[in-house]
């Protein structure tokens, strides 16, 4: 029997930082076939989570990193990465700015 969106549970898991901003838990669990279809499914029930992580196109944010377990989407099928029973995206803002370490 071939798995189907309806039994295909995968998580998302989302930065603490991220979780503030958008008002979210932490981790997700939902039904989906490919990345970009589980992101779809973020639009209406979090949608300041969805607005966070892609673009008003559907594409991914440029500063935010998404991993398919331990895979970067983008060296993958990008949002369309065929995810599996049990699969984790990660979702991490990127990180920037601040002062220069000083030795001394």
């Amino acid at each position: 029997m071939a798995a189907t969106e309806e039994t295909l549970h995968i998580r998302i898991q989302v930065s603490a930082a991220l979780c503030r901003y958008a008002g979210c838990p932490s981790e997700l669990v939902l039904s989906a076939a490919t990345v970009g279809s589980a992101l779809w499914q973020l639009k209406p029930s979090h949608p300041r989570l969805y607005r966070s992580i892609c673009q008003e196109s559907g594409a991914l944010r440029p500063h935010v990193n998404l991993f398919l377990n331990s895979d970067r989407i983008d060296e993958l099928n990008g949002m369309d990465s065929r995810l599996q029973p049990g699969d984790i995206l990660t979702v991490l803002p990127a990180v920037s700015g601040g002062s220069p370490c000083r030795n001394g």
